[in-house]
């Protein structure tokens, strides 16, 4: 590193595509007073200090939606770059969970007001922009993209 240079940092994501037998994704319409209210996105949210990305995965899963995924059943499936409109970067670590145990439902009504299973091929209209990238470019069976950042990216 050169001196006076200051070394990157991002905020990391963790996010969870739950697959149904028929293909369809668990989407949940956040609300409240938090970033993209009543737009729709997958069980997920920040790392935390001190935490794996898988460990944040289940860990948000359980929280968001009641349901526990064995480590065994978590698979990485995709890595995106994030800019938003402010500017602000954040690396999300999306994987997916076709067997888990328990019946999604919202545990955080103050955070989500519905559970939205969705073909993630044709996701909603209303999937927060990040979301939309990831499913696109899962669906693709591209493992990384870029999404916010000046053309030329991967996404």
């Amino acid at each position: 590193m050169t001196h006076g240079t200051t070394r990157y940092r991002s905020v990391v994501d963790v996010m969870a595509l739950l697959h149904r037998a028929d293909g369809r994704v668990l989407l949940l319409r956040r609300a409240g007073q938090v970033y993209a209210s009543g737009q729709l996105c997958p069980p997920g949210g920040h790392l935390e200090d001190g935490e794996p990305v898988t460990g944040g995965a289940l860990r948000e899963t359980a929280e968001e939606v009641g349901v526990t995924v064995a480590p065994s059943d978590l698979e990485f499936c995709h890595l995106i770059h994030h800019r938003n409109p402010d500017g602000e970067a954040r690396l999300g670590v999306v994987f997916t969970a076709r067997r888990w145990t328990g019946r999604p439902s919202i545990r955080e009504p103050e955070k989500c007001s519905q559970l939205v299973w969705a073909d993630p091929a044709r996701p909603p209209a209303d999937c927060v922009p990040y979301t939309a990238a990831v499913l696109k470019r899962f669906c693709a069976g591209d493992p990384l993209s870029e999404h916010g950042w000046p053309a030329g990216g991967r996404g």
